[in-house]
């Protein structure tokens, strides 16, 4: 009987949130909505995209959110008015100059969970990359320009850093160490440029990494993710001390849903600090580690996180919650991915696969159109200027016309849909300088699987432009290229395909240009002397505004 006054009890102790519908295993028909339903309510993922360990904050009226890019260039900053509609506002940096970030060598690289912090006027972001050292940087305006990343003590294998601020004026980093564990704190010079000792282990957990500190009511606050990425839970770590002991508590865990791993993100108060929210992440497969939010209420000085479905005393995730109370007249939407590539620099929702060669790419050449000027690469993955977004949303389509009119033998140009295995669709050209001959063509990893050459009367008029179309479906994990030559009769460009993530990182559409030579004969040292114009990248997707039903 206990147990069931203790259920019925925690499926009220939220009034901040609503559970229309929950998210227990044994649900058989899963809801595919997500982000703002219009209607007042919004469903988790809030972000489904893959905005992976990301952190949040609230300056002013407006929230704030980075998150962990790895070898993609570079780590953005979204903004929103009312804690579920995001748009891409600026990126922090673009290239990162150390040794690999231009030789397509540091895959699953980079930087990792970052913390973006506000203090006195001033926009903060630290970060570790795993064998270079902890970075930080400042903007006084989020959407950049943001200062040249400074190396605040090169080291291996540090990871997860948060500065904090105390009352006093005092200066503090928490961090984790690679593998996970332990939490460390260490002083820090106010303006956050130097650490000032070798630090002081707090708290040892199972898998205990990604702090965030805060103060609350006189406590010390470390919220930390425990147990793994796809197996944790999150655990809140309260000292009136700043150097502990910090008493912890489980605030948060998968239980009875199916949402794995609901940790590593940000708690944050609503601008009146009338409610406070819970944004996580979850490891969605092929989708990346995507965003949601949940509902908290504060007992007994700890946060209860979602709806305690089972009893335990334990927040679980929530499908459907009503909006956070914020005075914002949001239409329901998601970051941007469409681009006609009219703007003088690539959009915010582009990220290159590792260091761009600026050399080799325009927006200006041929105004409307991304130019790219094909490098020698071996196989795909080792291409350089691939240029790429996040996949969007359970089922999406990223469309894009491809012009291989000044193409020249022995280039590569096309649709690519990347993870752990790179795939990519589109034209390749053979023959002679004097006699170039089009192919379309599917490469799956360093094989091509598909060719065939385009005859003459398939190009209307003797056009050289080709559409492209990549087709997902994460809920069955399909994926399948298609091609087209007047723009809307679509045909199947070689087989479906499964993909996997990889490289601590979500399946990507992107494009791509590179110069490869048969193997009978050696990679050109230098780059061909064709270029490839893409344009009008329309991309669509199953949620808000994305214009796929």
């Amino acid at each position: 009987m206990r147990k069931i006054i203790l259920s019925l009890i925690s499926a009220f102790i939220l009034p901040a949130g609503m559970a229309g519908a929950d998210l227990k295993a044994a649900d058989s028909v899963p809801d595919l909505r997500w982000g703002d339903l219009a209607d007042g309510t919004f469903a988790n993922p809030v972000l489904n995209a893959d905005y992976s360990d990301p952190d949040i904050i609230r300056v002013g009226d407006r929230f704030y959110m980075t998150c962990s890019e790895f070898h993609f260039m570079g780590m953005p900053i979204l903004e929103s008015t009312d804690m579920v509609n995001w748009r891409i506002i600026g990126r922090v940096y673009d290239r990162i100059d150390l040794p690999g970030y231009s030789d397509m060598s540091k895959y699953a690289e980079g930087t990792w969970a970052p913390a973006l912090r506000y203090h006195d006027g001033k926009f903060y972001i630290f970060v570790c990359t795993p064998y270079e050292g902890l970075f930080m940087t400042t903007a006084t305006d989020p959407a950049g320009p943001w200062e040249p990343l400074h190396l605040v003590k090169g080291i291996e294998k540090w990871e997860d850093p948060c500065p904090f601020w105390d009352d006093n004026g005092e200066a503090y980093l928490v961090r984790s160490r690679h593998r996970a564990g332990p939490i460390i704190i260490h002083r820090m010079s106010p303006d956050g440029r130097s650490l000032l000792d070798e630090g002081t282990t707090v708290y040892k957990g199972p898998v205990a990494e990604g702090p965030k500190m805060f103060k609350k009511d006189g406590y010390y606050y470390i919220s930390i993710p425990e147990g793994g990425v796809s197996t944790g839970w999150q655990t809140i770590l309260r000292s009136k001390d700043v150097y502990g002991p910090y008493e912890s508590r489980r605030v948060h865990e998968k239980g009875s849903t199916d949402i794995n791993g609901p940790h590593q993100g940000a708690l944050v108060d609503t601008p009146d600090g009338q409610e406070w929210w819970f944004y996580h992440f979850q490891n969605a497969g092929t989708r990346g580690r995507v965003i949601h939010l949940q509902p908290v209420e504060w007992h007994d000085g700890f946060p209860a996180i979602g709806t305690d479905y089972d009893g335990n005393g334990v927040g679980e995730p929530m499908k459907i919650c009503r909006k956070p109370a914020i005075a914002a007249d949001c239409v329901p939407s998601a970051p941007q991915s469409s681009d006609d590539f009219s703007t003088p620099s690539v959009g915010l929702q582009w990220q290159f696969n590792h260091n761009p060669d600026t050399a080799y790419y325009s927006l200006s050449a041929r105004p409307g159109w991304f130019e790219i000027k094909p490098q020698p690469a071996d196989i795909l993955r080792n291409a350089k200027n691939q240029l790429t977004q996040k996949l969007m949303g359970y089922r999406s389509e990223a469309t894009v016309t491809l012009d291989f009119s000044a193409m020249t033998p022995g280039e590569r140009a096309g649709l690519e849909c990347i993870g752990k295995q790179f795939h990519g669709a589109g034209i390749m050209i053979g023959g002679t300088a004097g006699k170039p001959a089009a192919s379309l063509y599917v490469e799956a990893d360093s094989s091509v699987v598909f060719s065939r050459p385009l005859s003459a009367s398939e190009l209307l008029d003797g056009q050289q432009q080709i559409f492209l179309r990549l087709t997902a479906d994460t809920t069955s994990d399909d994926f399948h290229f298609s091609y087209s030559l007047d723009g809307n009769s679509y045909a199947p460009l070689g087989e479906p395909f499964a993909m996997q993530p990889g490289f601590w990182k979500g399946i990507r559409p992107g494009i791509y240009a590179y110069s490869v030579r048969d193997a009978a004969q050696p990679l050109s040292p230098a780059p061909t002397s064709g270029r490839v114009w893409f344009g009008n990248f329309i991309y669509r997707h199953d949620g808000p505004a994305g214009g796929l039903e």
